[in-house]
C-alpha cells in the first residue's frame, strides 16, 4: 500500500511518517505500507484558494504527479479539487490532519467513492491558551506597552483611573461558540473567576451546565459580557454572525477576541467602535483577508492586538494531528468505522475495492 505523507513546514512528512509506522506496525504484510512524501510550501508561502477548494498549498499538478500509484494521502494542506481526484483513480482514502477537510472538494472525493477523514480537536489545547493570552493582551494593554517601551516611551499613565484595564477575576466572559476550545477556554477562566457564558445551539445544555457555565441567547450573552471570545465553526450560517447590530449591544468598553475564523466577524464597524470607546480593545489572530492588507483600517485604530494567525502553531499540535490523523487510516486499513468521517456515506465496501471505477 502505498501512502503519500503531503506535509508541509508545520505538520511535516517525517511526523506523518512516524505517526503512521507506529499506527499500521502490526498490518499484515500485503498491506504494509510503501512511503512517498511531498513537502507543501505552507507556512512559508500563504494558503489560499487552489481550483474549487480554499485554504490549500501547492499546485494541482504537483499533487496528481505524486499521487502516481498511492492508495492513501495523509496531508494537511494538499489541494484535493476535482481534477486531482479524478487524475488518481488508485486513490481510496484521503486522511485531513485539520480540523475540517476545506482542502477537499467533499462533493468530488464521494462521488469517486474516496473516503476522507479529519482531525478535529488537534488543536484545541494550543487555540483555547492563545485565546487566553489574546485576552490578556487586550484587557492590559500588554503589547501596546511593550512596543512603546522598547520605542523609549515609558506608559506610567496606564497607571492613571481612566486608563486602567479590567481583570478576568469577577469578569463575565461570552464565549461564541462552545466546542473543544471552548470548553478549554472556559474551564481556564473558571479558574480565574470569570462568570462565563455560552451560546451554542449544537451544544448539550447539561454538560455546558456540568461545566459551571451558562448556556444563554446571542444577544443576552453580548449585552451581558465585559469580554466577548469567539470560537464558532463558519459556515453559511454563522458567516458575520457578529455584524453592527450585534457589536452595538456589547457594554461599553468591552473586549472583543476573535481567534476562530475572519468570516465570524463584520471588520468594517471595528475602527470607528474603537476610536470612539465604544469598544474598549479588540484582539484578532483571523481576518477578513488574509494577509490584510497595508490599508488596513485597523492597522492604526486604537486598542487592537494583533497576530499572524497563529493560535494552532504549537508543536504539540503538528504531533497531535499526525497521530489523529495516521489512527483513521489504521482504521481505514483494518476495515474498521472511522472515528471521523468527513463523507460517511462512502462504505467500507466500496472504499476498500483495489481501484475506483
Amino acid at each position: 500500500m502505498r501512502i503519500l505523507a503531503a506535509g508541509d513546514h508545520f505538520v511535516r512528512p517525517d511526523l506523518l511518517r512516524a505517526a503512521l509506522a507506529a499506527e499500521l506496525a502490526d498490518l499484515p504484510g500485503e498491506l504494509t505500507p510503501e512511503f512517498r512524501d511531498l513537502t507543501l510550501p505552507w507556512p512559508h508561502e500563504p494558503f489560499g484558494p487552489v481550483g474549487t477548494v480554499i485554504e490549500a498549498s501547492g499546485t494541482e499538478d504537483q499533487l496528481i504527479e505524486a499521487l502516481e500509484g498511492a492508495g492513501i494521502c495523509v496531508t494537511q494542506m494538499a489541494p484535493f479539487t476535482e481534477k486531482v481526484i479524478a487524475a488518481s483513480p488508485g486513490l481510496r482514502m484521503i486522511a485531513v490532519s485539520r480540523g475540517g477537510p476545506v482542502n477537499v472538494d467533499l462533493a468530488a472525493a464521494t462521488r469517486h467513492g474516496v473516503a476522507v477523514s479529519f482531525a478535529p480537536g488537534r488543536n484545541a489545547p494550543a487555540a483555547a491558551e492563545f485565546a487566553i493570552g489574546l485576552m490578556l493582551a487586550a484587557m492590559r494593554r500588554i503589547t501596546t506597552a511593550d512596543a512603546d517601551l522598547k520605542n523609549g516611551v515609558w506608559r506610567g499613565d496606564f497607571y492613571a483611573y481612566e486608563e486602567g484595564g479590567i481583570e478576568l477575576d469577577g469578569a463575565t466572559v461570552g464565549l461564541v461558540g462552545y466546542g473543544a476550545i471552548g470548553r478549554i477556554v472556559a474551564r481556564v477562566l473558571t479558574a480565574f473567576g470569570s462568570r462565563v457564558l455560552a451560546h451554542d445551539p449544537y451544544a448539550d445544555p447539561a454538560a455546558v451546565r456540568a461545566d459551571g457555565v451558562e448556556l444563554v441567547g446571542l444577544d443576552d450573552l453580548l449585552r451581558a459580557s465585559n469580554v466577548v471570545s469567539l470560537h464558532a465553526r463558519l459556515t453559511t450560517e454563522t458567516h458575520h454572525l457578529i455584524d453592527a447590530d450585534k457589536l452595538a449591544l456589547l457594554p461599553e468598553g468591552a473586549v472583543l477576541v476573535n481567534s476562530a475564523r475572519g468570516g465570524l466577524l463584520d471588520y468594517a464597524p471595528l475602527p470607528g467602535l474603537l476610536r470612539s470607546g465604544r469598544l474598549g480593545a479588540l484582539a484578532l489572530d483571523v481576518y477578513d483577508v488574509e494577509p490584510p492588507p497595508a490599508d488596513w483600517p485597523l492597522h492604526d485604530a486604537p486598542n487592537v492586538v494583533t497576530a499572524p494567525h497563529l493560535a494552532g502553531a504549537t508543536r504539540q499540535t503538528a504531533h497531535r494531528a499526525a497521530a489523529i490523523t495516521a489512527a483513521e487510516v489504521g482504521r481505514f486499513l483494518r476495515g474498521e468505522p472511522l472515528a471521523h468521517p468527513a463523507n460517511p456515506e462512502v462504505t467500507p465496501d466500496n472504499r476498500l475495492k483495489e481501484s475506483r471505477p
